[in-house]
């Protein structure tokens, strides 16, 4: 919500708490192999719900005023609210919250297992996570970023994998692309609405 700032200011201020969250989700997950916290047969949400815990007791998180919130439904206005219309609102996996002279800013988080030789693993980060995001799909008014935990295999050879597939659906033009944030690599990948941010947490021997 930009509200009267200016639109240099707002998003200058949507940047850093953007790169804080990001912070925030590496330095639990160094925590989480600090600690060996994480077993390879977890499930997405198993990962998740420690790594929450990690980021809520990180104290540049109180600093940062940003509070962390897993499993968040959102609303949709456009549902025909009978009984049990709720239980079918999209759920994405964390979100992000901040306040700033009165304005709420918003960054949200979803999570996909990963193994190098599962293809069926690598489909569902693109059809239920990279789709989400885009036209139509549940998170399509997000803001927001991916996270691959890479539980069998490398970083290069899943990315690699679901580049591969995406050239196969004809998507070439979206594939994923490397730069590197706080000595991660953080990938990037383009659509016609959007760019999506990528972080891939290495978790296989």
């Amino acid at each position: 919500m930009a509200g009267t700032l200016n639109p240099s200011i707002f998003l200058g201020i949507q940047d850093v708490f953007r790169k804080r969250c990001k912070t925030l989700f590496i330095e639990a997950y160094q925590t989480s192999i600090s600690n060996k916290s994480i077993l390879l047969d977890f499930d997405e949400n198993d990962i998740t719900a420690i790594l929450h815990n990690y980021i809520d007791e990180n104290p540049k998180r109180k600093k940062w005023k940003i509070s962390a919130n897993r499993e968040d439904h959102l609303f949709d206005k456009k549902a025909d609210q009978k009984k049990g219309f709720a239980a079918k609102f999209p759920r994405i996996d964390m979100k992000y919250s901040t306040f700033w002279e009165g304005d709420e800013y918003n960054y949200f988080v979803e999570a996909k297992n990963l193994k190098v030789n599962d293809s069926d693993l690598k489909r569902r980060y693109i059809k239920t996570g990279i789709d989400n995001f885009l036209t139509d799909g549940k998170y399509s008014n997000c803001d927001g970023f991916l996270i691959g935990y890479i539980l069998d295999g490398s970083i290069i050879d899943c990315v690699a994998g679901i580049n591969k597939l995406l050239v196969k659906y004809k998507r070439k033009t979206e594939v994923l692309r490397s730069n590197n944030f706080l000595g991660f690599d953080l990938f990037s990948s383009n659509h016609i609405i959007r760019s999506l941010n990528h972080i891939f947490l290495l978790y296989s021997d």
